[in-house]
C-alpha cells in the first residue's frame, strides 16, 4: 500500500541533512562565492557607467571636471562629443556582452558536460579577470581609448563569463538530490545577488580613486577566487569515495521527490524499478546532445519564460544605479549602495520561494504568483518619489518578486530539468540544460538593452 504523500516526503526531508558531509559545504561555499565573484565583476561595469561616461566625454561639456590646459591636449583623446553617445554606447556594450554571453552560454553547457568542470570554471574565472583588467584598468592607465577594442574585449568577456553558471549548477547538481532542492537551490542561487553587492561595496569605496581601480581591485578577487577553486572544489561525491547521488537512497522517497516535480502523481511501479537500475549502472553514461536537452520536457518553455522574467531583471542590473544618479541626482557612490537593495529583495525572494515550492512540492505555480505581483511592484517602483528610504523599501519587494522567481528559474528548476527520468538520472545533463535555460534568458536580456 502507497504512504499518504506527508508521510512519504518526512524520509527525504530527514535524508536532506543525514546525508551532508563537510565536503557539500565546501563544494556549497566554492560554488557560491565562485559565482559571486563573477557576477562582482560583471556588476563594476553597471556601477560606475557615469564615471566612464565622463571620462569618455570633453571635459567642458562635465560640470564637475577641472578645466585643464590646453584643451587639445587634455581631450583630444575623448571618445564622444557628448554625454548621450557616450551613454548609447555602454548600452551597446551590455547588448553585446549579453548576446557573446548567451551564445557561450550554450557552448560553455556541451563543453562543461564533456571536460572537467573544475577546470572549465577556473579558465573562466581566471581569464575573465584578465579581461576584465584590460578593459578598464589597463586601457585607463595607458590612456587608450578605442571603441572596436571595447568591444571586442566585452565579446571576448561574454563568452569567458558564459562558463560559470552551467558548472555551477551541474556541480551543485552532482551534490545535492530533489530533496530539499527548493530550499538549498534558492538559498544559494542568491550568490549572484551576493556578489552583485559585493561588486557594488567594492566599486563605491575605491570610486573616489578612479573607476579603474574598481576594475583592478574585483578583477584580482576574482583571479585569486578562480584558483582556489581549480585547487579546492570536488565536482561529484565519487572524487572522495562518496555514493553518487541517488545510489543509496531508497527508492520511494526519490521517486516521490521525483514525480510531482516533473512527472505525474499515478506513476506506476515500473518507473521506480527503472530509476534503480540506472542507478546502479557502473558504465559512465554519455552526455546529452544538445537538441536532446532541448526536446526534454519543459526546457523550452522554462527558457523562454526565462527569456522575459531575465529581460526585466537585467535592465535593473546595468542601469539601476545609472538611473538613480540621473534621475534623482544622487551622487554614483549613493546610488550604488541603494541599489543594493534590489539585491537583498531577490536573496529573500529566492529562498522563501524555494522553501514554498518545496512545501508544495510544485514550482509552477510559485513561480506564476510571484510574477503576478511582480507587475504591480514594477508598477509602484517606477512612481517613487525622490526619497531614499522610500525607495529603498519598494525596490526590495521588487527584487523580491523578479529576482526570487530568475534564481529559481535558474538554479533549482535547471536541476530538475536536467536530471529528470527521461535521462536517467545522468548529471551529464546537468550543464547543457542549465547553459539552454540561462542562454536563451540571456538573449532575452540583450534585446532588452
Amino acid at each position: 500500500m502507497a504512504l499518504p504523500v506527508g508521510l512519504r516526503r518526512q524520509p527525504a526531508n530527514r535524508g536532506l541533512v543525514s546525508r551532508c558531509t563537510h565536503h557539500h559545504v565546501v563544494v556549497f561555499l566554492l560554488t557560491f562565492f565562485s559565482y559571486s565573484l563573477l557576477h562582482a565583476s560583471r556588476k563594476t561595469f553597471s556601477n560606475v557607467k557615469v564615471s566612464i561616461s565622463s571620462q569618455w566625454t570633453p571635459s567642458c561639456l562635465n560640470s564637475t571636471a577641472p578645466e585643464l590646459r590646453p584643451d587639445e591636449l587634455w581631450n583630444s583623446n575623448r571618445l564622444f562629443p557628448n554625454a548621450e553617445e557616450a551613454t548609447l554606447f555602454l548600452g551597446t556594450l551590455d547588448t553585446i556582452f549579453l548576446f557573446s554571453y548567451a551564445v557561450g552560454l550554450f557552448v560553455s553547457g556541451i563543453v562543461g558536460d564533456r571536460l572537467n568542470l573544475r577546470w572549465v570554471l577556473s579558465f573562466g574565472m581566471c581569464s575573465s579577470a584578465l579581461v576584465v583588467f584590460f578593459f578598464g584598468t589597463l586601457t585607463e592607465w595607458l590612456h587608450f581609448y578605442n571603441k572596436w577594442f571595447y568591444c571586442c574585449l566585452w565579446v571576448v568577456n561574454g563568452l569567458l563569463q558564459s562558463t560559470g553558471w552551467p558548472c555551477v549548477v551541474a556541480v551543485m547538481g552532482n551534490w545535492f538530490g530533489k530533496a530539499g532542492r527548493g530550499f538549498v537551490f534558492g538559498l544559494w542561487s542568491a550568490c549572484a545577488s551576493v556578489g552583485n553587492i559585493l561588486g557594488a561595496f567594492l566599486a563605491s569605496c575605491v570610486l573616489k580613486y578612479g573607476y579603474e581601480y574598481a576594475f583592478l581591485v574585483t578583477a584580482s578577487v576574482q583571479f585569486a577566487g578562480g584558483v582556489i577553486v581549480f585547487f579546492g572544489l570536488l565536482t561529484s561525491p565519487k572524487e572522495v569515495g562518496l555514493p553518487e547521488l541517488g545510489a543509496d537512497e531508497d527508492a520511494v522517497v526519490e521517486e516521490d521527490a521525483n514525480r510531482p516535480l516533473m512527472g505525474s502523481d499515478d506513476a506506476d511501479d515500473d518507473d521506480r524499478n527503472y530509476s534503480i537500475q540506472a542507478a546502479d549502472t557502473d558504465n559512465q553514461p554519455k552526455a546529452i546532445g544538445f537538441f536532446q536537452a532541448c526536446c526534454l520536457p519543459g526546457v523550452v518553455l522554462y527558457s523562454l519564460a526565462y527569456a522575459c522574467l531575465k529581460l526585466v531583471n537585467y535592465s535593473f542590473f546595468f542601469w539601476l544605479p545609472f538611473y538613480l544618479s540621473n534621475n534623482f541626482g544622487w551622487k554614483e557612490a549613493e546610488a550604488d549602495q541603494l541599489s543594493i537593495w534590489y539585491d537583498v529583495g531577490g536573496i529573500i525572494g529566492g529562498t522563501i520561494q524555494g522553501l514554498i515550492s518545496d512545501v508544495l512540492q510544485k514550482r509552477a505555480p510559485v513561480l506564476a504568483i510571484s510574477l503576478l505581483f511582480a507587475v504591480g511592484s514594477l508598477f509602484g517602483y517606477s512612481r517613487s518619489p525622490n526619497s531614499k528610504p522610500i525607495n529603498a523599501v519598494i525596490m526590495a519587494i521588487t527584487g523580491f518578486f523578479i529576482g526570487g522567481p530568475s534564481n529559481m528559474i535558474s538554479s533549482a528548476i535547471s536541476a530538475d530539468l536536467g536530471r529528470q527520468d527521461l535521462v536517467k538520472g545522468s548529471s551529464e545533463a546537468l550543464a547543457t540544460v542549465t547553459g539552454i535555460v540561462d542562454g536563451t534568458g540571456s538573449i532575452g536580456a540583450a534585446v532588452g538593452q
